[in-house]
């Protein structure tokens, strides 16, 4: 089995290429490419990859390469975990749509248009590279937004399925709190990627018992205190929303609090730094402690999961991904892209029947998605009109003073990434 990451030079890699390590069980790994324009990353991280195999005893072979065509040639899957720009290019989202009192985050807002607009040419190339080599292979897409990046494939006719950390996460958390193994755990995880609630948690299956209630009653601080919102909004509710939830819930809230520190880019820029200088160390052969602060825990189970059960082997049946809606959230068109349970195998995933949602929720879920509608309708055609009509859409937007304003930022900060600008 040959499997391609593309942004390989990740300060992330390592992560994925621990679960590699640790679950060549569940997927036998023959030949795993990185592949990332920046050589030195790639070095830094190639080198410790192999180092992290061959400590933890796994027999497949590490390649980098700069060249994407070499290197998704032939792959059964590719994972695409890159990031346009880079930090400076994030650090720019975070910061100009505060000059404008609106959230300025990677991946809602004005912030995450911009980093869509950037994004979807340049995973379409790729996959389109994909399909050239090798037709049947799977793209697992984990590069944000997830949401429209996952439709941007599908609506091209890939076989693509994206995978967000989120789910897993609330799983984790969950049976930590419940004192009962994950795979226990089913979320009845529903929403859009970044925009999703858990309003029931079942032992045992989809069928099984909804211990949410119990779990708010006894352990609704910690949730609530990971989520960075009071307990009286997750008593209010009743379920467990999504920590990106807070950037609409307490929105002024988070403009105020951004404004008052450095961004969360110039923080990872910092981290990213002292992690490379760590995986140049050749007596390092594992994961550093403090990539755990860089985000993205639980992702390297989570792909391997979802990359075992499209390939045929032995992953959960059940897993959180993005799809299509495919009539599960009636209220959507059937191409929507939707983020909740679905039955995964060799044949991609087919999302399962979801609880009936209350409108406070599926209100919002429907504004966003026509925001993601115009959102990748500008990423593919481009023009300032339809940038500006994808703001004015934005519920954390939504004024046309700021919708104009913000448009030019927009413009003006990411010109050398949009060829029509």
């Amino acid at each position: 089995m040959k499997l391609a990451v593309v942004g390989g030079g990740s300060t992330y890699t390592p992560e994925l290429i621990d679960g590699f390590a640790r679950l060549r069980d569940t997927l036998p790994v023959e030949e795993l490419v990185l592949v990332d324009p920046d050589a030195h990353r790639l070095e830094l991280v190639g080198g410790l990859a192999r180092r992290i195999f061959a400590k933890q005893g796994h027999p497949g072979r590490i390649v980098t390469t700069s060249d994407i065509d070499a290197g998704v040639a032939d792959a059964d899957a590719v994972l695409l975990q890159l990031r346009v720009g880079g930090q400076a290019a994030r650090n720019q989202d975070e910061t100009w749509p505060l000059e404008c009192g609106c959230v300025g985050q990677e991946t809602t807002g004005a912030g995450g248009l911009a980093k869509a607009l950037r994004t979807v040419p340049v995973v379409l190339d790729i996959a389109e590279r994909v399909r050239r080599t090798n037709p049947n292979a799977w793209i697992i897409d984990f590069t944000n937004p997830v949401g429209i990046v996952t439709r941007a494939l599908l609506q091209a006719g890939h076989k693509a399925v994206g995978l967000c950390n989120v789910a897993i996460g609330f799983q984790r958390k969950f049976a930590a709190l419940l004192d009962v193994t994950p795979g226990e755990v089913h979320l009845d995880h529903v929403g859009l990627n970044h925009l999703s609630w858990e309003l029931g948690v079942r032992l045992g299956g989809p069928e099984g018992e909804n211990v949410l209630p119990r779990l708010i009653a006894e352990h609704g601080d910690a949730i609530a205190d990971d989520l960075h919102m009071p307990r009286a909004v997750v008593d209010r509710l009743g379920v467990v929303p999504s920590y990106y939830l807070r950037y609409f819930y307490a929105h002024d809230e988070v403009v105020r609090e951004l404004g008052t520190k450095p961004s969360r880019a110039a923080e990872v820029a910092a981290m990213e730094k002292e992690l490379l200088a760590m995986y140049g160390d050749p007596a390092l052969d594992e994961k550093p402690a403090l990539l755990a602060k860089r985000g993205g825990a639980f992702y390297s189970e989570a792909a391997v999961d979802l990359a075992a059960s499209l390939l045929g082997g032995g992953g959960s049946a059940v897993q959180v991904v993005n799809t299509y809606n495919k009539g599960t959230l009636p209220f959507l068109p059937d191409d929507a892209v939707i983020e909740v349970q679905a039955r995964v195998d060799g044949t991609g995933a087919t999302p399962l029947a979801v609880p009936e949602l209350d409108p406070l929720y599926s209100g919002l879920i429907a504004n966003v998605t026509a925001y993601e509608d115009l959102a990748l309708e500008a990423a593919l055609r481009g023009g300032r009109d339809r940038v500006f009509k994808a703001l004015l859409a934005h519920p954390l937007i939504g004024q046309f003073e700021y919708a104009e304003a913000l448009t030019d930022k927009l413009i003006a900060h990411n010109r050398e990434h949009l060829a029509w600008a």
